[in-house]
């Protein structure tokens, strides 16, 4: 069993006041159209933090019709980009000064590590907000050599309106890769949060304010996906749709933007990430690696290294040292800066990763450790490795979003690679290996959208994020993300006498 820590955060840390639950529309904060509100939970315990405004269809197209007013007649789009850069300074300024506050509110929201709060997500959030802010004034087309006695040059320019719809597992993170370029680009937006963990948008949202950034271009609407993300997806008045999230719900946003207005889609959906170990790695430095990959914030993380591939040289040292690793990982309060792992964030996704692990044993996985729920209170769940695993189990297949690791072992390069692909997701893969020809093959051979060599998560908003197959299209990060923002407009005009004038 995985160490538990019993110790309280309350001596130590005072939990934030809940500022903000109401929705966030063209500028001020509103109850919901219906009156409606529903509870966000704190996974820690089960109990219910604040009652949050619910938004529905109302509300959605108050929210997008103050988006539109912004976008076609606002200062927003019409600014230069150096003004939208200085405004987005400020805005990052703002967030830098509330680092402690806002890394509290996810970790009561979502279960997240406040340590690591403070010291990468949200510091990873300001550095997002000002690498775009750095680019909004670096946006430009080209001058196209037209034949006959033309001129002509492409503009590009901000694509409009943009519904951006977040998941839970990195409330602030997701938040800026999406709200980040689309500000860049001189969009509007509304954003709908995951509706289990919604604080940390509307304390954004306030701080946008502040910023000065104009009322109307950023709104928040908390809701449910089936309503408030439903009526986004499928308005006629909303330019683009942003999500990140299942492969199911991406395949239901898809149709709505179809049927609606064929308004323009990006999806990142999950993976199933391989961790492919070979016999001449560092076995301490792979098991650190294989450690991080899937039990860092609990698992849920759209790249965790979940399918863990050892060549079968140094399989059973790894076996062994990963077992112990893992039994050594202390799960417990994410307010207490020595617990490495929270909880789940809701029972649903507790009691779904539970049933996964019984999934496992019922096909025939050989359970090495955990595979239980520890502690008296809240949603937390023992960091498990499964061996003997095999490529059609469930466990092996779907996206799990929870702290279980499936070993499996393997001969040859060549078998490495089918296996490592042998899934319908390609978001991520790790390499571990001291060969460089190795390295190269395998990374050109695996198809997803990132490949680590000897390291895992290392993430740089310069990088382009996002997935092969079924793991969607599209990217965040780097400035191929503002280009899902942007569309392209030719301008051709005569340089000579014409036949037209």
């Amino acid at each position: 069993m995985a160490n538990h820590s019993n110790g309280s955060s309350k001596d130590s840390f005072t939990i934030p006041e809940i500022k903000f639950t109401k929705l966030f529309i063209n500028g001020q904060f509103v109850d919901s159209f219906s009156g409606k509100t529903f509870e966000t939970i704190d996974p820690r315990s089960g109990e219910v933090i604040a009652k949050m405004a619910e938004g529905d269809v109302e509300d959605v197209n108050l929210a997008v019709k103050a988006a539109r007013e912004a976008f076609d007649h606002g200062k927003w789009p019409r600014m230069s980009g150096y003004e939208r850069g200085r405004l987005m300074m400020k805005f990052a300024d703002l967030i830098e000064e509330h680092i402690e506050e806002l890394a509290a509110l996810d970790s009561i929201d979502a279960g997240k590590l406040l340590t690591m709060g403070k010291i990468v997500d949200i510091p990873s959030c300001i550095h997002l907000l000002r690498y775009y802010a750095g680019a909004a004034d670096k946006i430009h087309g080209n001058t196209l050599k037209v034949a006959g006695e033309y001129q002509g040059y492409s503009l590009k320019e901000p694509i409009g309106v943009v519904g951006h719809i977040t998941p839970w597992n990195y409330p602030s993170t997701m938040f800026f890769l999406k709200v980040s370029p689309a500000l860049a680009a001189g969009c509007t937006m509304i954003v709908k949060p995951a509706e289990q963990t919604p604080l940390s948008a509307l304390f954004y949202a306030h701080l946008a304010k502040q910023a000065g950034i104009p009322d109307g271009v950023l709104n928040v609407v908390n809701g449910f996906g089936s309503t408030a993300g439903a009526a986004l997806s499928s308005h006629m008045d909303v330019d683009k749709i942003s999500f990140t999230g299942s492969p199911e719900v991406g395949r239901l946003i898809m149709e709505a933007a179809a049927k609606s207005n064929l308004k323009t889609v990006s999806l990142e959906l999950g993976g199933k990430s391989p961790l492919i170990i070979f016999d001449d790695a560092d076995v301490d430095m792979a098991v650190n690696l294989a450690r991080l990959a899937i039990f860092f914030n609990k698992g849920e993380i759209c790249v965790a290294g979940s399918r863990v591939y050892v060549q079968e040289g140094i399989y059973d040292e790894f076996v062994k040292k990963a077992v112990a690793s893992a039994k050594s990982w202390v799960v417990g309060d994410p307010f207490d800066p020595q617990v490495q792992q929270g909880p789940q964030v809701n029972k649903t996704q507790f009691e779904r990763v539970l049933r996964y692990i019984e999934h496992g044993k019922r096909e025939g996985a050989t359970l090495l450790t955990g595979g239980k729920p520890c502690g008296e209170k809240g949603y937390y769940i023992e960091p498990t490795i499964f061996a003997d695993v095999k490529e059609d189990m469930l466990i092996a297949q779907d996206e799990i979003f929870g702290p279980v690791m499936s070993l499996m072992k393997f001969k040859t390069i060549e078998e490495a690679i089918e296996r490592a692909n042998c899934t319908r997701y390609g978001l991520a893969a790790g390499i571990v290996t001291k060969d460089l020809n190795i390295a190269n093959r395998v990374s050109r051979s695996i198809r997803a959208g990132t490949i680590w060599v000897n390291c895992y998560f290392a993430f740089d908003p310069d990088c382009p994020f996002g997935g092969y197959k079924m793991s969607g299209f599209g990217r965040d990060q780097g400035l191929d993300a503002m280009e899902k923002y942007l569309q392209v407009k030719s301008v051709i005009t005569p340089i000579y006498s014409s036949p037209w004038l």
